[in-house]
């Protein structure tokens, strides 16, 4: 009896670890059959480690059947020290294959490693540089249609232009984005347009904007390549030089006005002191007359001015207002009688 129970629960043990590594044994026989040299006992040791085995049997398998095995790097214990710094193991290993079978020799395990752990798309970026993309100038999220540039005449230009990039996959850790890109492109279009005689040297030859661009080496420390960039559309805008020397002449001409405003009101105020000052002059001239008779009295009084000079001084008096009155255009009552 005892020796049934020690066969019964030996039997049960073996069926719980037949069970246990049911699982194990599938991936080892996948990992055996396609020469990943994955062992039983280390899909065991990955549990543990708390590396999920699946991913990384099926990520070695696909690295060894693209012909990607040790030699690049994707070891065993590599594939599960990335796994647990987080990184996706089969986006990466993807990635590898797709730049070994487009012949990409500056991707490596380790640059992929890097660039996946930095939070970019080490596919997307491959793939990109396989296959460039086109990045539109302004960009959509923009708000805005086209590019406005003012070319030397005054003519201002509405631009729209399409860059064509390729990944730079050795910057693309630390390397700037689209949006750099595309603000340095647009900054660069503005510029040769504004060194642009007239407009119309623009328009005969876009080409001039791509070829100075271009020049300009844009793409330095960027996550891209400039392949090329393209004129998709120019269109003639206002007139902002005439339209900017019509305001200064507004301006000029409301400054003309307020200088003038100003030299009338201190002529105005300059006449209100000239009229004072004659209104003063009147007055001393009334004061000075009211002193005549008084000083004609003291002289009669002291003997000095006798009455036949009084009266020969008043027929001189006489004499004089009617000159002045017949210069003046009228005759006295006395004369017309």
């Amino acid at each position: 009896m005892p020796t049934l129970i020690l066969l019964g629960l030996g039997i049960l043990a073996m069926v719980v670890v037949f069970g246990m590594l049911a699982g194990y044994l599938r991936l080892w026989l996948q990992s055996y059959a396609s020469s990943a040299g994955i062992g039983l006992f280390d899909l065991v040791a990955m549990s543990f480690r708390k590396v999920n085995p699946t991913v990384i049997v099926r990520s070695k398998i696909m690295a060894v059947q693209a012909g990607l095995g040790d030699a690049a790097g994707l070891t065993r214990q590599a594939l599960e020290a990335h796994y647990l710094a987080g990184g996706r193991v089969p986006l990466v290993v993807q990635a590898l294959v797709a730049a070994n079978k487009a012949k990409i020799k500056e991707l490596d395990w380790k640059l992929a490693t890097a660039i996946d752990l930095a939070g970019r798309d080490v596919r997307e970026a491959v793939q990109t540089s396989v296959y460039p993309k086109v990045i539109d100038c302004p960009g959509k999220n923009s708000g805005r249609e086209s590019l406005d540039a003012v070319a030397k005449n005054g003519i201002q230009l509405k631009v729209r232009a399409r860059v064509t990039v390729r990944t730079n996959l050795n910057q693309l850790i630390g390397g700037a984005t689209e949006e750099t890109i595309v603000a340095r492109v647009g900054e660069g279009i503005v510029s040769a347009i504004g060194s642009a005689e007239r407009h119309s040297d623009v328009l005969e030859n876009p080409d001039v904007i791509s070829k100075t661009v271009l020049a300009r080496r844009l793409d330095a420390n960027t996550a891209f390549e400039i392949v090329s960039i393209d004129i998709a559309d120019i269109d003639v805008g206002a007139n902002i030089g005439a339209r900017l020397q019509a305001d200064q002449a507004e301006a000029d001409t409301r400054v003309a006005r307020a200088n003038a405003e100003g030299r009338r009101a201190m002529a105005v105020a300059k006449e209100q002191e000239m009229v004072a000052g004659i209104e003063e002059s009147r007055a001393a001239l009334v004061e000075a007359e009211a002193e005549v008779p008084r000083a004609i009295a003291d002289s009669l009084a002291g003997g000095s001015l006798g009455i036949l000079d009084y009266y020969k001084l008043r027929n001189l008096q006489a004499d004089t207002d009617m000159r002045r009155t017949i210069a003046a255009g009228t005759v006295p009552s006395a004369v017309a009688t």
